[in-house]
């Protein structure tokens, strides 16, 4: 079973915002904000219903990175190992 590297604080996300520069921080998994229950399901059935269709078959694990100066949103899907 592969883990997500930013979920278990195996790594840290650092890009910079294209509208300001500053760091983009790590909202958590994109899932965590369409279900508040989510985290109480085992991966498999939360990559189901995460809105992205091969989240499962390819191993990702979309994360929101959020600008807090300039409220810029971006989705960055990470690999997990």
């Amino acid at each position: 079973m592969a883990i997500c590297p930013l979920c278990n604080a195996l790594e840290k996300v650092s890009i910079g915002c294209p509208t300001c520069n500053n760091p983009l921080q790590d909202g958590g998994k994109v899932a965590d904000y369409s279900d508040p229950y989510g985290h109480y399901n085992d991966e498999d059935t939360v990559k189901l219903f995460d809105g992205y269709p091969n989240t499962a078959k390819d191993e990702v694990c979309p994360h929101l990175l959020v600008c807090k100066e300039c409220d810029f949103e971006k989705v960055l899907f990470i690999q997990e190992q």
